[in-house]
C-alpha cells in the first residue's frame, strides 16, 4: 500500500476544498484558488478538516496514481496557504538580470538581451544576482524556473550561467598547456 497515499491531508483554517463531479478539485485559500482534475478512479473524500485519497484496487496504475494524487492535492493546499518560491542565481562576468513591470530582462553574453514575461499568477523579483520566483502553483513555478535556467545553463569549467540556488555544479579541470 502507498505510504504517502494513505496519509490524510489536514485542511488549515481559512481553506476550503470542494470535490465536484469527474474528480475536479477546487482549493480556495487566503492566497488564491487552484483547480485540478484528478484521475477518475481515485476516490477523494473531504471529512471535516481532513481530505483522504483512496484507490479502488491494487493495479499498477492505481498504485501509481494514489501517491501522486495525494501529493498534488497537498501541494495545492500548501500553495493557497503559504505559497511557493524558487530561487535562481545568475553567475558570470557581465551576466545580469533586471526587472521592469512584468518583463524579466536577462543579459547572458548573447548579442541581444533575453526578455521573458512573467506568466499569469507568478511573480519574479531580482535581488542582486538572484531571481526569486513566487506564486501558489508549485508546478508552474518549477516550469518557469526551468525555462529561465534553459536560457543559459551553468557550464562545468567556470560555473557561468543560471543555476538553482540549491544546485551544485560539478566542476571540471580545464586544458593544461604543452611542455
Amino acid at each position: 500500500m502507498s505510504r504517502i497515499g494513505k496519509m490524510p491531508i489536514a485542511i488549515p483554517a481559512g481553506v476550503t476544498v470542494d470535490v465536484a463531479e469527474n474528480n475536479v478539485v477546487t482549493v480556495k485559500g487566503p492566497k488564491g484558488e487552484l483547480k485540478r482534475t484528478f484521475a477518475p478512479e481515485m476516490e477523494i473524500k473531504v471529512d471535516g478538516a481532513v481530505v483522504t485519497v483512496s484507490r479502488p484496487n491494487d493495479l499498477k496504475r492505481s498504485k501509481s496514481l494514489h501517491g501522486l494524487s495525494r501529493t498534488l492535492l497537498n501541494n495545492m493546499v500548501i500553495g493557497v496557504t503559504e505559497g511557493y518560491t524558487k530561487t535562481l542565481e545568475v553567475n558570470g562576468v557581465g551576466y545580469r538580470a533586471s526587472k521592469s513591470g512584468k518583463e524579466l530582462t536577462l543579459n547572458l553574453g548573447y548579442s541581444h538581451p533575453v526578455v521573458m514575461t512573467d506568466p499569469e499568477g507568478l511573480e519574479s523579483k531580482v535581488d542582486g544576482n538572484k531571481i526569486i520566483i513566487s506564486g501558489i502553483d508549485k508546478e508552474r513555478i518549477g516550469q518557469y524556473a526551468a525555462e529561465i535556467r534553459e536560457k543559459r545553463k551553468p557550464e562545468p569549467y567556470k560555473g557561468k550561467g543560471i543555476k538553482y540556488a540549491d544546485e551544485v555544479i560539478r566542476r571540471k579541470v580545464g586544458k593544461t598547456g604543452k611542455k
